[in-house]
């Protein structure tokens, strides 16, 4: 049997507390069950179950997340291809050069979830795009741009992808960038908009 630490207990218990306080003030018609979740995770942890405290947790979450509007968390352009959940390099403007792809990380909250064969659950969403002029008008579009599933035996709040888009043979110019984004599951959709810059050769 694996046995948590003192310090460790201690630090779990105020990390349950400060994010049942943050939740309760946030969200008071959903504290309800994040606080039982919360007091039983530190039960598990007292009792030295480490792992069905923390699974505890993160299936109480899961079930909040699930409440939740769907929500583009974080949409930011980014210099190359992201390696995992929250490990991107921001790009330090929205000025590309010509022939240089547009690489957007996007991170999304709220994602519903649909059981699937062998217990597993089941995320899809889509993306559609348009790019504008800053006066509104469409120049292009394209759906079904993406198409992104995720299967596992947990419903996973990290998701996040990344959307590369060649602009090459536009005008140099101000543009924007739409991103219409749509849980399938769900059947909600949410939305995201970058204004952009083609720099003259």
């Amino acid at each position: 049997m694996l046995i948590l630490r003192s310090w460790n207990r201690r630090w779990f218990r105020r990390t349950c507390g400060v994010l049942c306080a943050l939740l309760l003030a946030g969200f008071q018609a959903e504290a309800g069950p994040l606080a039982d979740a919360a007091k039983a995770a530190e039960e598990k942890a007292a009792s030295g179950d480490v792992v069905g405290a923390y699974e505890t947790l993160a299936e109480a979450t899961a079930d909040f997340a699930m409440t939740l509007p769907f929500t583009v968390k974080k949409a930011v352009f980014v210099t190359g291809k992201p390696s995992a959940y929250g490990a991107y390099d921001e790009r330090t403007n929205s000025v590309f050069k010509a022939g240089e792809p547009l690489v957007t990380y996007v991170e999304l909250l709220g994602l519903d979830w649909k059981p699937v064969e062998d217990g597993r659950r089941q995320a899809n969403f889509t993306v559609d795009l348009a790019i504008t002029d800053t006066s509104g008008q469409t120049l292009a579009s394209q759906e079904s741009f993406g198409n992104f599933t995720f299967t596992g035996f947990v419903r996973n709040q990290e998701i996040f992808t990344h959307l590369t888009l060649d602009v090459s043979g536009a005008d140099p110019g101000d543009y924007v960038l739409h991103y219409t984004i749509k849980d399938t599951v769900g059947d909600t959709t949410a939305e995201v908009e970058q204004p952009f810059t083609l720099a003259a050769q």
